[in-house]
């Protein structure tokens, strides 16, 4: 069962305990009172409250001397400070000094429940943020986001002058290229790299959320918002206020909740489900997309005058089959990173398991490969993963047969053939060049057809014949 709160009364005149003490107990309250600051400050340590209700005018310590000397204990605790005497250099001195509140004598009881209320729950809130910011993870130094290079590719070398260039502004980042390549650590390391990295880390994965939840996940919510919300909620942008918010996946988010973010791209203003007023917030965001955002803009699922705010630093990470000199060097790091978190023995990794990996394609990334390192270090033995790799038929692509035209062409250049039909010739070349690009248009959005459409400026009805026509079938089937 919820213990109930406790409540510390401190003050000198007896009908004025008694009858906080009454309405405090019906209220709920499990109450202590005392008389002096003296007395106050021993009760305090102990046995500490949940609140604090603090007289000005006290024998002995008075009340702004006892605040300070609570405060200097446990300034998390909520104190009320009362007082028949409401001068505005009093009340100022209070609250500079950390009260949470200031009610004037005589006041009316709703007049103080409602202050109870709003101390309590301003402090619940300060403890989840509090507890928010804790639960981040944090990595071991090992594993920091320092460099993001494992080699010497000179497209991630170009990334890393970007990172060096941008991480001490505040100016908005989109990181864009295919799942697994490594977003989130390119985010980190912006973000360890910046003025910010003593502050908040939030991310936010836009697709792992239906619509209303996202919103209430990122803004937040007022008591009573929805059947449910019993009290406030604060979202995540109020809990990475300060810091950095990294939005993953943020194609994903619906354009009603894009008009918001939009908001506070803006003015770094938003209001929370239910609420009448608007939060104010300083956050850096940092975005990140696996999809061609330039086609949902064109069909209407982005808006475009949110792509353009997010787009202004872009990023783009190649997938790993671009960077086949990272396979080496990424192993190495997996291997030794693993064997330290399961206490194993960095197992050596043999010629014909790297070749193996270095002719995969890797349509995972980074990502696949860190788990199939994970899983070698674990299992100790590298039949399994070469069994794997086998079953996938991995193979490299045997080189296509020259086209029957361009075989008849240099026969009849050199004069083997007397005559050679041009319409035909152009016509085949046109076919296998149009062949060529959409199968490589495709192999880029990972045979996302619509995607690829948008990219190709055709139809999807068109592509899907074109396909056909070519016999490209769908490799995701």
């Amino acid at each position: 069962m919820k213990r109930a709160r406790r409540l510390l009364i401190v003050d000198d005149d007896p009908s004025v305990r008694e009858w906080l003490s009454i309405f405090s107990e019906r209220l709920g309250y499990d109450v202590e009172v005392v008389e002096s600051g003296e007395e106050a400050l021993e009760a305090f340590r102990r046995r500490r409250p949940d609140l604090v209700t603090l007289d000005l005018i006290l024998p002995g310590m008075d009340g702004l001397e006892t605040l300070k000397a609570l405060k200097g204990v446990n300034g998390h605790v909520p104190v009320i400070m009362l007082s028949g005497h409401g001068q505005t250099r009093v009340i100022v001195e209070a609250l500079r000094h950390g009260a949470a509140d200031f009610l004037r004598k005589p006041f009316e009881p709703e007049e103080l429940k409602l202050s109870f209320e709003k101390v309590l729950e301003k402090t619940q809130l300060e403890q989840e943020i509090a507890l928010l910011r804790a639960q981040a993870p944090r990595r071991p130094p090992e594993e920091q986001p320092g460099l993001i290079l494992y080699g010497d590719n000179p497209k991630m070398r170009a990334i890393e002058d970007v990172i060096d260039h941008v991480a001490d502004t505040d100016v908005t980042i989109l990181i864009r290229g295919e799942s697994g390549t490594g977003k989130e650590l390119v985010a980190r390391t912006l973000f360890e790299r910046s003025e910010r990295a003593g502050k908040p880390f939030v991310k936010v994965n836009c697709a792992a959320l239906p619509s209303e939840l996202l919103e209430s996940e990122l803004f937040g919510y007022e008591k009573g918002a929805f059947t449910g919300a019993q009290r406030r909620k604060l979202g995540r942008f109020e809990v990475a206020n300060g810091g950095t918010i990294f939005l993953d996946e943020i194609s994903e988010m619906k354009p009603g909740l894009q008009a918001k973010l939009l908001q506070v791209l803006q003015d770094g203003q938003f209001s929370r489900l239910g609420g009448e007023g608007d939060v104010q917030v300083e956050v850096r965001i940092i975005a990140a997309s696996n999809c061609n955002l330039e086609v949902a803009v064109r069909d209407g699922s982005f808006r475009e005058d949110l792509f353009y705010r997010l787009n202004v630093v872009t990023i783009h990470i190649p997938p790993l089959r671009e960077r086949v000199d990272e396979v080496r060097p990424l192993t190495e790091h997996f291997v030794r990173k693993y064997a330290r978190t399961y206490s194993k023995e960095c197992p050596t990794i043999s010629e014909d398991l790297m070749r193996a990996f270095q002719g995969y394609g890797w349509p995972g990334n980074v990502r696949e490969l860190e788990n199939l390192v994970k899983r070698l270090v674990v299992l100790g033995s590298e039949q399994p993963l070469l069994q794997e790799l086998a079953a996938r038929k991995v193979q490299v692509r045997p080189q296509q047969k020259e086209p029957t035209s361009s075989r008849e062409l240099d026969r009849c250049l050199s004069g083997e053939l007397s005559q050679i039909s041009l319409k035909r010739i152009g016509r085949e070349a046109a076919q296998i060049a149009e062949k060529r690009l959409i199968e490589r248009v495709l192999s880029r959005t990972r045979w996302n057809r619509k995607e690829a459409a948008g990219i190709l400026q055709i139809s999807y009805k068109a592509l899907l014949y074109k396909m056909k026509d070519a016999g490209l079938a769908d490799s995701t089937r």
